[in-house]
């Protein structure tokens, strides 16, 4: 007799007990895109069957997602490999198991390096990590690590499962990936590849779940989000200011930013958007990299500085208020004292709320890697404490010039001390102040009592009227 005809035993018919879940731990290196992309790996993994847990001792599965951008970016991911390699033997000897991944920009670009040096079981790729549960799949049934990397964006994007709920009223959507304008000394169109602009629909649909959700803000990313061109409802392409005209529409998203913006890209539109939209907020990501029009060229910037300076003026023209920040490298190849002092002109006429600062150090496979006239170690630390002194004292002015001045904050987390809420300001600063957390959420008027280098101290005002 056929077995789906055989009568039902007693063992039959008891309830099936149901798969114990597994757990995920996802340790993000790097920019604002990869929290997104650990965003939605957690997502996609959810739907698999895998819980979030928020330590590598208890994880079935440790996913390191990886950045490129910084120094010796490679090293540290093998690094931290060692410490997943003996947290895997402890659970082992345990009579457990751990699976170990490397994803993101690393694994792009160095995948056959990490799989000859570490014991890992997944390399997965930016572009690929919709992949995830196909496989671990497939290295259940594979001798060596499974290596993916090779997939389009756009599959990707149209892969993904809805985001999951998260307690955070700011949140980043990703709307463009990639980048085509290859810097010298970047390995972006490498790891991430050409760019690519989700289409419209896409993103209107998950800045309204966000809403949904409870986000109050959300921050358009992208490698080079100003370059943004997405397929519009009707077919036609859209710019960065239409989508920021659509979104200012979307019911309970009162806050819209956008990051980072490369220079070439700031168009008429889009500095007409800073002025006209008031939920577009007035803070900007703007590198310009260098001060020097000789080193620009050798980045392959495609800028001068005569034009960034321009752009700076109209943008200020257009929305007095507004706030710059941007992106700094010293001691680039052929880096001269008169170059860097062309930089710290342009900082000191720009006048910067915040920045980031880096000494060049070189990324393999990239043209700058090889060219000559490489800054000694001693200069660039020089050069770079003499940047930083500056860039310091301007963001600590900026900061001061707050003081007593009446700003709205977005409540966004419970303070380190009892009673203490975080939030942040139109113009990105952490703002702290005494308050209940049924804040969090919510934006209310504060008074700005006291400034330091990185925050600002506040008091609620007229809570009762203010609050939204």
């Amino acid at each position: 007799m056929h077995d789906a005809c055989a009568p039902k035993t007693e063992k039959d018919t008891r309830p099936v007990a149901e798969a114990p879940e597994k757990r995920v731990f996802i340790k993000t290196f790097g920019c604002q895109m990869n929290v997104y992309d650990s965003e939605r790996m957690a997502d996609t993994l959810g739907a698999a069957g895998f819980a979030e847990t928020g330590s590598p001792e208890n994880a079935d599965l440790v996913i390191l997602n990886t950045c490129h951008i910084r120094e010796k970016a490679a090293e540290k991911v093998f690094s931290e490999l060692g410490r997943m390699r003996v947290l895997r033997e402890t659970r082992r000897e345990q009579g457990g198991d751990m699976m170990i991944a490397v994803a993101g920009c690393v694994a792009q670009a160095e995948g056959e390096e990490i799989a000859r040096r570490a014991a890992v079981d997944i390399i997965v790729g930016p572009q690929s990590y919709h992949r995830l549960p196909e496989l671990i799949e497939r290295r259940a049934g594979n001798r060596g690590p499974v290596i993916e990397t090779e997939f389009p964006a756009a599959e990707k994007f149209a892969s993904l499962p809805a985001p999951k709920l998260r307690a955070a009223p700011a949140a980043f959507l990703t709307v463009q990936e990639g980048c085509d304008k290859f810097c010298t000394f970047c390995v972006v169109p490498y790891t991430r590849g050409a760019e690519y602009s989700r289409p419209v629909a896409q993103i209107i649909e998950e800045a309204k779940r966000l809403a949904e959700r409870g986000v109050r803000e959300i921050t358009l990313i992208g490698q080079n989000v100003n370059a943004w061109a997405g397929q519009g409802p009707s077919g036609k392409t859209w710019t960065l200011a239409d989508l920021l005209r659509a979104l200012s529409e979307v019911d309970g998203i009162a806050r819209l930013r956008f990051t980072t913006s490369h220079p070439n890209d700031m168009s008429d539109a889009l500095i007409a958007a800073h002025r006209d939209l008031p939920r577009l907020m007035p803070y900007l990501h703007l590198p310009f990299q260098s001060g020097s029009d000789r080193i620009l060229k050798a980045m392959n910037r495609k800028h001068r500085m005569e034009d960034y300076l321009r752009l700076v003026d109209r943008l200020r023209d257009a929305r007095p208020d507004l706030a710059l920040s941007t992106d700094i490298i010293v001691g680039f190849p052929g880096e001269t004292d008169a170059d860097f002092e062309d930089t710290m002109r342009i900082v000191e006429r720009v006048h910067f709320a915040q920045a980031y600062s880096f000494k060049y150090s070189a990324r393999p496979g990239t043209p700058a890697a090889d060219r000559p006239g490489h800054v000694p170690e001693d200069t660039k630390s020089q050069r770079l404490a003499s940047l930083q002194a500056l860039l310091f004292a301007q963001q600590t002015a900026f900061n001061s010039a707050m003081v007593g001045r009446t700003l709205a904050v977005l409540w966004e987390s419970r303070g380190r001390n009892d009673g203490q809420v975080v939030g942040r300001s139109p113009y990105l600063q952490p703002v702290y102040a005494e308050g209940d957390t049924a804040l969090i959420g919510r934006i209310t008027d504060v008074e700005i009592m006291a400034a330091s280098q990185n925050s600002l101290r506040a008091v609620i005002k007229n809570l009762d009227e203010d609050a939204t």
